[in-house]
């Protein structure tokens, strides 16, 4: 590991686990899953919790528990249906890769989850942290886990600099976390770690004058505590602007699925074009525009214009002339919200609209 800091000693790794435990022990954080040993609701779990805070991915779990209670169950629901349990959680490749994952499993380890950390990161959508929380809570196996929460906590007992975004803190902070492991107790470690960083070691407002570490603490005994951890800046994210038509005819509404490698796949949407919309088509339509509405994504901004039109009769020809509607469908109106998931840029034009749609 490269010398950005001390190493600890044997000495400072067993102080450090035990006055970790000691301080889980005295502050306890009751969540669902904690404690649980079955692999497959951990699983579930982590990757509900992924980009995703607490307090909102604790309905999104019971609800997934209540609707695919087994690994079996989730890899013969319907893909709509899945990503429908799943919709506003956003990160749709999350719930992809869960199914793909819970398939793979029914199909290839005849219903049985992997056992192993290096079995269960064959798992798609299974990272690093995801294989070593399953393994260390489900199996008792020796694997630190290092989310943002023991990112910070690492980075400022030890005053690692290291932007934690990069490969090389990748590699530095596993490298420490891995060796400050309690070697007996690691499912115990691993949670109290997390814990420590989520209640104690927070970002803003980190509680060092009763941690117990603050004789220890290199970013607080160098003034630093709010300056680590390094991040690097993300890069600018790229601008899109999504035309939708919303083509009421006959009782219907016009809907298709988004495929492909692009953002959203596996949702719903209108038909969509990321052209302007022809002043001669909208004149014929009689659209309605409303918008915009706005999507920020890790790596993009989505602009919305919503371009509203009703018809009882046939279609006008530049309407079925423009192509857009080729790839539609047409969808009672009402079944729209209750079937089938679409991106969140679309569910805020619903309710901008205030349609009831059950």
């Amino acid at each position: 590991m490269p010398d950005l800091f001390s190493w600890p000693d044997e000495a400072f790794r067993s102080f450090f686990y035990h006055t970790l435990l000691d301080w889980s022990a005295q502050n306890p954080r009751p969540m669902p899953w904690k404690g649980e040993k079955d692999p497959y609701k951990i699983w579930l779990s982590e990757i509900i919790l992924q980009q995703t805070r607490v307090e909102q991915g604790l309905p999104y779990y019971q609800k997934f528990i209540r609707h695919y209670p087994t690994v079996l169950h989730l890899a013969n629901a319907p893909e709509d249906q899945l990503l429908k349990d799943w919709e506003g959680l956003g990160y749709y490749s999350r719930a992809r890769n869960l199914h793909a994952a819970a398939r793979y499993i029914a199909h290839h380890l005849d219903g049985g989850f992997p056992q192993t950390y290096e079995a269960i990161r064959q798992l798609k959508g299974v990272g690093p942290y995801t294989a070593a929380a399953i393994a260390s809570f489900g199996y008792g196996l020796p694997h630190a886990v290092l989310d943002g929460n023991v990112y910070r906590v690492l980075s400022r007992i030890f005053g690692i600099d290291t932007p934690i975004n990069t490969p090389q803190a990748q590699r530095q902070f596993t490298e420490l976390a891995q060796y400050l492991l309690h070697p007996d107790k690691p499912a115990a470690h691993n949670q109290a770690l997390m814990d420590f960083g989520a209640i104690y070691c927070t970002p803003a407002q980190p509680q060092c004058h009763t941690c117990p570490f603050q004789d220890h603490c290199q970013a607080r005994l160098q003034n630093k505590v709010l300056l680590l951890p390094v991040k690097q800046k993300a890069p600018e994210r790229k601008k899109r602007t999504f035309h939708y038509l919303v083509v009421h005819h006959g009782g219907q509404v016009y809907v298709r699925k988004r495929t492909g490698k692009d953002i959203w796949k596996g949702l719903w949407e209108f038909p969509c074009t990321e052209n302007p919309i022809s002043e001669v088509l909208l004149s014929d339509t009689k659209a309605k525009l409303s918008g915009p509405f706005r999507q920020l994504l890790t790596h993009q901004e989505i602009t919305a214009y919503f371009y509203e039109m009703e018809f009882q009769e046939a279609l006008p020809a530049t309407l079925t002339a423009c192509g857009l509607l080729n790839d539609c469908r047409a969808m009672p109106f009402e079944a729209l919200k209750k079937n089938i998931a679409f991106p969140k840029v679309i569910d805020c034009f619903f309710q901008s609209k205030a349609l009831t749609l059950n």
